[in-house]
C-alpha cells in the first residue's frame, strides 16, 4: 500500500463525514451489541465532556447526536454508520450523572466490557474537559485501556475556553500523564466542537485509521 500524504487525510476525511450519517444501533448490554461488520471508532468520557457535540462537529449534523446540558442525558451505547465506511460509537458519559446509581454502576459495566471485548474496535477517543485535565475516574477507563490493549488517543474538548498558554500548558500536563500509558497514542489533540478547531484533523486521523484497518 503506498503511503498517503498527511495534508491528502485532512481531504479524505472531509469528504467522509460530508457524507451519509446515520443512526442505526442502541445497545443496552453486550448482548444486544450489533455485528462486527465494520471498522468501529468510540468516544468516551465523563458526562457532559462534550462526546455528542463532537460527534455532530464531526458530522458537521446539530442532531445526529443527542446532546443535553444534564450529565447521563446518553443512557447506551448509539452507533452511527459514516458514509458506509466506519461505525461511530457514542458512549454512555461515566462519572458523575443525574440519575440512580444503579444505573450508572450497569453502564459503567458496559463500557468497560465493551471495551475489552471488541474486536472491530480501532480506537478509542478518550475526551477530557480541557478546563480540568485528566481525572481519577478518567485513569480507570485508561486503565481498562492499557490492558485490554485497545489503542485510544486523549481529544482535549472545549479548548476555545482556554487562552493559548493555557492549553499548552493543558497539552503538555496531560501528554506527561500518559506517557508510560501502553496503549496510549502519544499526540493529545484539543478540539473545540464550537469553534472548529480541531475538527478537521480528528476528520483525518479517523480516516486514517479506516483506511489503513481496510487496506485501501
Amino acid at each position: 500500500m503506498t503511503e498517503t500524504a498527511p495534508d491528502t487525510y485532512l481531504e479524505i476525511g472531509r469528504k467522509l463525514f460530508a457524507g451519509e450519517a446515520d443512526f442505526i444501533w442502541a445497545a443496552t448490554s453486550l448482548k444486544n451489541l450489533p455485528p462486527m461488520s465494520k471498522v468501529e471508532i468510540a468516544f468516551a468520557g465523563r458526562s457532559n465532556v462534550g462526546k455528542s457535540s463532537l460527534i455532530n462537529a464531526l458530522t458537521g449534523r446539530n442532531t445526529l447526536a443527542r446532546t443535553s446540558h444534564t450529565p447521563g442525558r446518553t443512557q447506551q451505547l448509539n452507533f452511527f454508520n459514516i458514509g458506509d465506511r466506519l461505525h461511530l460509537v457514542d458512549m454512555p458519559g461515566y462519572g458523575y450523572a443525574a440519575v440512580e446509581k444503579e444505573k450508572v454502576a450497569a453502564w459503567t459495566k458496559l463500557i468497560h466490557e465493551y471495551l475489552r471485548g471488541r474486536a472491530s474496535l480501532a480506537r478509542v477517543y478518550v475526551l477530557i474537559d480541557s478546563r480540568h485535565g485528566i481525572k481519577q475516574t478518567d485513569e480507570a477507563v485508561l486503565e481498562t485501556l492499557d490492558n485490554a490493549a485497545v489503542s485510544y488517543q486523549i481529544v482535549l474538548t472545549k479548548a476555545d475556553e482556554l487562552k493559548k498558554g493555557e492549553i499548552e500548558k493543558c497539552i503538555a500536563d496531560t501528554a506527561a500523564k500518559i506517557a508510560k500509558r501502553a496503549a496510549a497514542f502519544p499526540e493529545i489533540m484539543p478540539t473545540s466542537s464550537r469553534a472548529g478547531d480541531g475538527i478537521p484533523e480528528l476528520r483525518a486521523a479517523i480516516a486514517r485509521i479506516v483506511a489503513e484497518r481496510s487496506g485501501s
